[in-house]
């Protein structure tokens, strides 16, 4: 069954829905599994204490410092991605704040229901999936190639995926724990595609990826990946650390591999799974986004 509230001890490590279809529930930190406690502990650094002593330290140091609203859950995320190294997570917090300084279109603007963002909603750019994989994990399919690129804007896309990314982190706190998967199909591009991903454009998206956003990226799988599309993979792993190479991948013909850790049982039809088509986790996301519109609008008051 759905989750009817942000429940993370329901969530952790099973292959329960991240989300219900019921009304939205209120963005608020919530208390983790035992289990969820445990691995915090082992791979994060996080106990009680140390997380009410850290959170309590970003919030002296954000109000002396960058005096921007942030909520504790927002700062527990960035505490987390920086296994609570107080100075990583400052300088995180800081990069974050930056890139949207720098690169507003990205992260303005986030009412669902402009004409343009219903358009990208109901094509379906950036899908969570509905479950968690046995890793407890975060698991987003990005189709980065279904837009007409004569009508979208890179920034569009980008802000249509951390959309998703927001209300999914939402409903499934847990996913800052144990981090997500990202699967981006690249299938079917076209030279005006390849033309909007300058390298100015893919800097800045591996910038936030290892750098900004608060969450811990554990594996980035693109796949359906045509030769002459490798010159663009090419540019994104230049701006890559290490640590962040070993972890991307590209799949240009057999997809066994990408989906090998990947259970059937949380993806839609179309990629081989059975939970579902393509189509009713369209219908789902859109319905979740919808019903946040409130707070999705007021979380733009972080953006200033």
């Amino acid at each position: 069954t759905g989750l009817s509230s942000v429940d993370e001890a329901s969530c952790s490590s099973t292959c329960t829905n991240i989300a219900s279809n019921n009304d939205a529930v209120p963005h608020v930190p919530q208390e983790l599994s035992e289990e969820d406690e445990r691995y915090a502990a082992a791979n994060l650094n996080e106990t009680d204490e140390t997380k009410e002593n850290a959170v309590a330290e970003i919030k002296r140091w954000i109000e002396d410092e960058l005096r921007i609203r942030i909520d504790d859950f927002f700062i527990l995320r960035f505490l987390r991605v920086c296994k609570f190294n107080l100075e990583k997570t400052k300088m995180r917090i800081q990069n974050y704040y930056k890139l949207q300084s720098t690169l507003p279109e990205w992260f303005k603007n986030r009412d669902p229901f402009r004409p343009e963002l219903q358009e990208l909603l109901d094509l379906g750019i950036c899908l969570p999936l509905r479950k968690p994989d046995s890793q407890g994990r975060l698991v987003v399919i990005i189709r980065s190639n279904l837009h007409d690129p004569r009508r979208y804007q890179i920034s569009d896309i980008f802000k249509m995926s951390l959309i998703a990314m927001e209300v999914a982190i939402k409903y499934y706190p847990a996913a800052s724990v144990y981090g997500c998967v990202m699967l981006i199909d690249v299938a079917n591009p076209t030279l005006q595609h390849i033309f909007q991903l300058q390298p100015y454009i893919l800097m800045n998206i591996v910038h936030s990826w290892q750098s900004c956003y608060p969450m811990r990226f554990q594996k980035i799988n693109i796949f359906n990946v045509p030769t002459f599309f490798n010159v663009v993979v090419n540019i994104l792993k230049s701006f890559m650390t290490e640590k962040i190479k070993n972890r991307f991948h590209t799949y240009s013909h057999s997809l066994d591999d990408c989906f090998k850790d990947i259970s059937a049982e949380i993806l839609p039809i179309e990629y081989d799974g059975t939970d579902g088509t393509i189509q009713e986790l369209k219908d789902y996301w859109k319905k979740l986004i919808e019903e946040n519109c409130g707070w999705l609008k007021n979380d733009n008051d972080r953006i200033e």
